[in-house]
Parts: structure tokens; sequence; C-alpha cells
């Protein structure tokens, strides 16, 4: 089984980007499946009904979110009809949607799980080491994936060892920068951070001097989406089908050519 995680879809830009690259992707790698963070897809905050039907129109399997996943009015209208988005299990407020999902994917039953890290994160109520636990005890599957949604790379890195050995992957997400540090951890394949998809030229998707601004002159901005072409970051998982374990994985960032920064 092959399965595609997007890291961070940021605004229009990251939502061009991924419509555009993505059925090339499916096309030249097989995908079985695809898992994309939405959480700012939105203008770069929140996302809507609107375009949560947009993101799986393009062949998004399964939207996962983070700290701004109430961002938006509208998603308390939809939340609870949305079948293919889960929401951090761990981060209030908890009465809202699903922090997992179990899909069937080439006969497997796969769960995938959103959970938010504790470190320098906000409403998080707690740890995703405990939710982690209970959600295997009371989640039946084959498969088991995780975006933990999380600002300290320890915290990411540290989730991964103490699960490697019952999960079959934890892709890391939030700080809109792929690392480089793809690898299997005991049959479990990790990243750090996916990265994101959205403006080449931005400063974590937004625009750059507005950003620049605000770090030297303390003048508060609206964090205004940047424009322009779009980079595109992931990972590609592959699963063997008779352990359900992961066997190999692929760093995948797209560049726009000939972009001058």
């Amino acid at each position: 089984m092959k399965v595609l995680f997007i890291g961070d879809i940021v605004g229009a830009v990251g939502r061009e980007t991924v419509s555009r690259q993505l059925p090339l992707l499916k096309q030249q790698y097989a995908i079985d499946l695809v898992i994309a963070n939405g959480e700012n897809a939105a203008h770069g905050k929140g996302i809507t009904r609107r375009i949560y039907n947009q993101l799986l129109t393009c062949g998004i399997d399964v939207i996962t979110m983070g700290n701004h996943t109430f961002s938006k009015n509208d998603i308390y209208q939809f939340i609870d009809e949305a079948e293919r988005m889960v929401r951090p299990a761990n981060m209030e407020p908890l009465e809202y949607g699903e922090h997992t999902v179990v899909i069937k994917v080439q006969g497997k039953r796969v769960a995938i799980t959103n959970l938010s890290g504790e470190v320098w994160m906000n409403n998080v109520i707690d740890s995703p080491f405990y939710c982690m636990e209970d959600i295997l005890q009371e989640v039946e599957a084959d498969i088991y994936l995780v975006d933990l949604h999380a600002e300290a790379t320890s915290e990411k890195i540290a989730f991964t060892y103490c699960f490697a050995d019952r999960l079959s992957a934890v892709v890391g997400t939030h700080t809109h920068v792929q690392t480089a540090d793809e690898r299997i951890v005991y049959g479990c394949a990790a990243i750090t951070d996916l990265g994101m998809c959205g403006a080449y030229t931005s400063v974590l998707g937004r625009d750059v001097n507005e950003i620049v601004t605000r770090f030297t002159t303390q003048e508060k901005t609206k964090f205004k989406i940047a424009e322009g072409e779009g980079i595109f970051c992931g990972a590609l998982v592959d699963i063997d089908d008779a352990t359900n374990r992961a066997i190999g994985i692929k760093r995948i960032q797209i560049r726009p050519e000939h972009v001058e920064c």
C-alpha cells in the first residue's frame, strides 16, 4: 500500500498547487491513499465547507487538522458531517468532529488519527502520548497512521519512538518547514515535519514584507497570505501488504522553476 501524506495546505496558492501536482503524483507512484493537513487551507487559517469539498474533489481521501481547526465559524456547521476529516483528539473544544477515521483501503482497515503536541500549543488538555494509548485500545484497525500537529521537534520524535512498534506511520505537521529526517523506525515510517504547500517566496506561507516589518518594527500585522508560485511538500510511505508495517518512506518536495527569492 502506498500512502501519500501532504503537508499543511496554506491558502489559495497551496490549494492550487495540490490540485495541480496531486494527479501527476498519483499517476507516477500508483498511490492508494492520500492524507493532507488542511488546517490552513482557508486563507491561511482554518477550513470551510466549500474548501473541504474542494480538497476531496481534487483527490485527497482524508483531511487532518490542527490548532486552527475552529478558526472559521463555518466549521461548526459541517464538521460533524465531515466523514473524511479528523481534528486533534486532545485539543478543545472536544464535542465537535472526530479524531480518528477508519477507512477501507485494499481490504485493510486503516485508522487515521490527528493529535496535537503539548509544547507551545494552546487549548491542549491531554498528552498526545496518553491519548494515543487510549485510541489504540478503542479503535480496531489493521494499520494505524498519525498526524502529530506539533511545534517541538523533540516531542514529535519522542512520540515516534514511543509508538513505533504499533503504528505504521507518524508524520509531523504545523511548522511548515520540511525536515530531512525521513526514516523507518521499527517498521514505522516517520518524518518530523512534512512541510507545507503554499507560496514558495513567503514566510511559512505569509507575505514576506509584512512579516519582516513585524519583526523589525514590532508593528502588528494581519499575516496576509503570500502570492506567487507554490511549493509542494509531503512524503510517500510504502506499507508492506503482508505485515502492515512500513518498508519505505520518500520525502517529496516540488519547487517552482525559475523563481527569484
